[in-house]
C-alpha cells in the first residue's frame, strides 16, 4: 500500500527470483510481465529474458509480439450516464476488449470482458426497442483507449476494490492495453461568471415551480444550481437506470441552509432542474420524461435536520460510523 511503484517492484522481484532459480515457469512469468508490466521495467525484463533463454525454453507465444488495436467503437446513452467501449485486436487469436463505464455518482468501470472479434457489429441488434438510445459510433482507437485508461484510474480509487479473480485478471489486461494512452488529469475549468449567470437566470425563469411565491424561486433554484457549481449535470442527480441519491438525499440537506418554505419547493424545483438541464444538453424530449419520473422516486425528501444540524443528527453520525 505504501509503495510508489508497486508494479516495478514486482517486476524486479520476479526477475531476481527467476535469475536465482532458473525454470520454465520463471521465464514464462518474465515473458508475461513484458506484456503487462510498466514501461520502466521493460529493459530489465528483456535483459533477464535474454540471459535465461540460453538455458530455459521460451513460451511460443512470446515471439508473437503484442496485440495491436485495429478498430474501436463507443456507445453512449442519451443521458451521458453510461457508455460501452469496444476495441478490436489482431494477433494469433483476434478478439474484442469490451468495457462498460457508468457515470452516475462518479466514473466507474462496471464490467470488462473479452469477446469474439467484431463484437461491436452485433451491438445494434442486441438492443431492444424499449431500451434507451445508445448509438454506436466508430472512433479512433487511441481516443477510446485513453477514455478507458482514465476510467480505470478513477475506478482504482474506489474502496473496497473488487477482489474477484476474474475481475483482477481482466483489469490487469485492460491496464496493459491502455496504460500508454493514459491522459493527464484534467484541470478544473470553472464556469465563466457570465455563462453561470445566464444559466442561473434561465433556470430561474423556467425551472422554478409556479407555486410558493416568486420570492422563493430564486433561493430554491440557486440551492440546486449553486451546489453543483457548474452547468447542471442531471447524471449526477437522479437518472435511470441507477439513480444516484446522494445529491437529493445527502448533499442538499447537508450543504444548503433552507427554511421550511424553500424545502417544500425542492421536489418541484428538482424536477424542473432535470428537465431544464437535459433540454440544455439537447436530449430528445421522449427521454426527458423517464429522468423526471426518477426524481419522483428518489428526489429530495424532508430529513429530520438540514444544514449543519444534519451532520450532528444521530442518524448522520451512525451512518458515518458505519462507513
Amino acid at each position: 500500500m505504501t509503495e510508489r511503484e508497486p508494479e516495478l517492484v514486482l517486476c524486479r522481484e520476479v526477475a531476481g527470483r527467476a535469475s536465482t532459480k532458473p525454470s520454465p515457469s520463471g521465464v514464462a512469468a518474465l515473458a508475461a510481465l513484458e506484456r503487462v508490466g510498466p514501461h520502466a521495467g521493460h529493459a530489465m525484463l528483456q535483459e533477464t529474458m535474454e540471459v535465461l533463454a540460453a538455458s530455459q525454453p521460451v513460451p511460443a507465444w512470446h515471439a508473437a509480439g503484442p496485440n495491436r488495436p485495429v478498430g474501436a467503437w463507443c456507445a453512449v446513452d442519451v443521458w451521458d450516464s453510461e457508455r460501452v467501449l469496444f476495441i478490436d485486436y489482431d494477433g494469433p487469436v483476434p478478439h474484442t476488449l469490451m468495457a462498460h463505464i457508468g457515470e452516475v455518482g462518479g466514473t466507474l468501470v462496471d464490467k470488462l470482458a473479452l469477446l469474439t472479434p467484431h463484437a461491436a457489429h452485433a451491438w445494434e441488434g442486441m438492443r431492444g426497442e424499449d431500451e434507451v438510445l445508445m448509438p454506436l459510433v466508430e472512433q479512433d482507437a487511441a481516443e477510446v483507449l485513453a477514455d478507458l485508461a482514465a476510467a480505470l484510474r478513477l475506478t482504482d480509487l474506489t474502496w473496497p476494490r473488487p477482489d474477484d479473480e476474474e475481475v483482477i485478471a481482466l483489469r490487469a489486461l485492460a491496464w496493459a492495453r491502455c496504460r500508454d494512452h493514459l491522459p493527464d488529469r484534467p484541470e478544473h475549468q470553472p464556469l465563466a461568471q457570465g455563462e453561470r449567470a445566464r444559466v442561473l437566470d434561465a433556470f430561474e425563469q423556467v425551472g422554478a415551480p409556479c407555486g410558493g411565491g416568486s420570492r422563493h424561486r430564486p433561493v430554491a433554484g440557486r440551492a440546486v444550481l449553486g451546489l453543483r457549481g457548474e452547468l447542471p449535470q442531471p447524471r449526477a442527480a437522479v437518472l435511470e437506470p441507477r439513480p444516484d441519491r446522494r445529491l437529493p438525499g445527502d448533499w442538499l440537506p447537508r450543504k444548503t441552509v433552507l427554511d421550511q418554505a424553500h424545502r417544500a419547493l425542492l421536489p418541484a424545483v428538482f424536477k424542473r432542474w432535470v428537465t431544464f438541464a437535459l433540454t440544455e444538453r439537447g436530449v430528445p424530449t421522449p427521454w426527458i420524461a423517464p429522468a423526471v419520473a426518477a426524481v419522483s422516486r428518489h428526489g429530495p425528501r424532508h430529513p429530520p435536520q438540514w444544514g449543519a444540524a444534519r451532520d450532528n443528527h444521530p442518524t448522520a453520525r451512525a451512518g458515518r460510523k458505519k462507513q
